[in-house]
């Protein structure tokens, strides 16, 4: 570029030298200031020059910066596709597990729904053939109810002992004979037998220390007479006494009290295959 220029500065001035051996002022004026423009425009192209070649030196350098970030972006892109077809593909075999985890927990609900189902179907029945048994035996103070999917038969005292004894009168015998009779139908339910006093303290009862005492004895009293004289399975017994602990009144007067004294025979259903059920 800068030899262009003084080529032509130089070719200019020939020409003006080969055409008039003598210049004139004006002329040579002229020409001082035609070859200022040109020095001026020859230093113009140079600075440009150098400004274009430092901006294409910076352009090269952003060109192998970006060059080489977006080689960086093309390895975390390939990393990453290759994390997400693991991720589909370790998440596609684990939907499906759990799936098939869901559908087997639902088929276990409903069988233990159903095991449910039954053994409330029967509860009640059983309650009703009890009530039906024992119905003479309502007004003297007996009870069948459903609770937390066990059938209480309830009996009070007066019932089946004479005051203060261990001792089942035979109004009492009667209706543990009409009970063992339903019982004896139904070998799946396990019997617990359950002796409750009130808050009264014991006195002159001989051997009788304690309401523990007396409803321990009662409640053994009634097991023995189930298992050895009407032959119910021992092994489906259990006798258990509550003592004055568990009251169904405040113990506030004699008839409170009378409530309190009480024999419950809990009759549950057996739930070996509900168990099973849950522990799968």
């Amino acid at each position: 570029m800068k030899h262009t220029f003084l080529g032509l500065a130089v070719l200019l001035l020939l020409s003006s030298l080969t055409s008039c051996v003598v210049l004139s002022p004006k002329k040579y004026k002229a020409l001082l200031a035609r070859q200022d423009s040109l020095n001026m425009g020859l230093s113009e192209s140079q600075l440009k020059g150098g400004n274009l070649e430092s901006t294409i030196k910076k352009l090269r350098k952003d060109t192998a910066d970006l060059n080489k970030e977006l080689s960086k972006l093309q390895a975390k892109y390939t990393e990453i596709d290759g994390n997400y077809a693991k991720l589909r593909s370790n998440s596609s075999t684990e939907i499906n597990k759990l799936s098939g985890d869901l559908k087997a927990r639902e088929q276990r609900l409903k069988e233990v729904e159903e095991v449910l189902r039954k053994r409330d179907a029967a509860t009640n029945q059983l309650k009703e053939k009890l009530q039906s048994a024992l119905l003479g035996f309502t007004q003297s103070g007996l009870s069948v109810d459903i609770k937390n999917g066990k059938v209480y038969v309830s009996l009070m005292d007066k019932l089946l002992f004479p005051s203060g004894s261990i001792v089942i009168d035979d109004k009492g015998k009667q209706a543990l004979k009409e009970l063992a009779k339903v019982l004896k139908q139904q070998p799946e339910i396990n019997i617990a037998v359950e002796g409750h006093t009130d808050s009264q303290k014991i006195k002159n009862l001989g051997q009788i220390k304690d309401n523990w005492d007396l409803s321990v004895l009662r409640s053994t009293s009634v097991v023995r007479y189930l298992t050895e004289v009407e032959n119910v399975e021992s092994v489906r017994m259990t006798a258990t006494g509550k003592g004055e602990f568990q009251p169904l009144a405040d113990n506030s007067n004699a008839d409170s009290r009378s409530k309190n004294r009480r024999i419950e025979i809990v009759l549950s259903p057996k739930l070996d295959e509900l168990y099973d059920l849950i522990k799968q």
